[in-house]
């Protein structure tokens, strides 16, 4: 899509959508247990449609993951909502998103919290992510680059969210956390199983909690190449 036209499409943005519709899938979160009502608040008035292909903006506020291309997904907006809370949850002033995805959740995030940084492996939906981002005026930071390695220098960071499931926890990004900080991504356990879980550090200590069973694509290393 070319920058005009993503431009365009924002511009006409939340008219795309009636309120109702957006009313109807924030009552569905409530139902689903999210209580946090400035998430509630921000997800009723965001375009997810905006960040899904045209011909599949119709389906934006189901309750359900869509397709982004590349082996991705836009996750179902209770799993939007639920990371989001929980990042909230902890008033941070620096926070980092791993896999930028669609930029969706990058931007529900950045109308919650200052000082947010998100990382995408793959370099066209970094770009698109970035687009769409800067025409709803979003005030996050995007670079292309590998996830696992987090984003050494704008470190350091109270929450780091990972939105893919990851075996094990990668170094890199628990040397980036602040003491006292959270990390919150879904990991797999030795029989194949996810579990949403926060990671928080107290000095050399890591304290960890499973929150909930989830399913997320795979933490992968290294960029993708020549889809930019």
């Amino acid at each position: 899509m070319l920058a005009s036209d993503m431009t365009h499409r924002a511009r006409r943005g939340r008219g795309m959508t009636s309120q109702r519709t957006r009313d109807r899938m924030v009552e569905r979160l409530a139902d689903q247990g999210i209580v946090d009502e400035r998430v509630l608040a921000v997800m009723a008035e965001e375009p997810r449609h905006l960040f899904v292909d045209e011909a599949l903006a119709h389906r934006a506020y189901e309750d359900t993951s869509l397709p982004l291309g590349f082996g991705q997904t836009l996750s179902r907006p209770v799993t939007v909502a639920r990371m989001s809370e929980l990042v909230h949850r902890e008033a941070p002033g620096r926070v980092l998103e791993l896999g930028t995805g669609s930029g969706y959740q990058t931007l529900i995030l950045s109308r919650l919290v200052s000082g947010v940084h998100s990382v995408e492996r793959i370099p066209a939906l970094y770009q698109r992510a970035a687009r769409r981002l800067e025409s709803l005026g979003a005030p996050a930071r995007l670079r292309a680059a590998d996830g696992r390695r987090g984003w050494p220098g704008a470190a350091i960071f109270d929450v780091i969210l990972l939105t893919a499931c990851a075996s094990a926890l990668p170094s890199a990004l628990l040397e980036q956390l602040s003491d006292g900080g959270v990390l919150i991504a879904p990991l797999a356990t030795a029989d194949g199983e996810q579990w949403l879980t926060r990671v928080r550090r107290h000095g050399h200590t890591l304290e960890q909690q499973r929150l909930e069973p989830v399913r997320f694509v795979p933490l992968l290393e290294g960029v993708v190449q020549g889809t930019g």
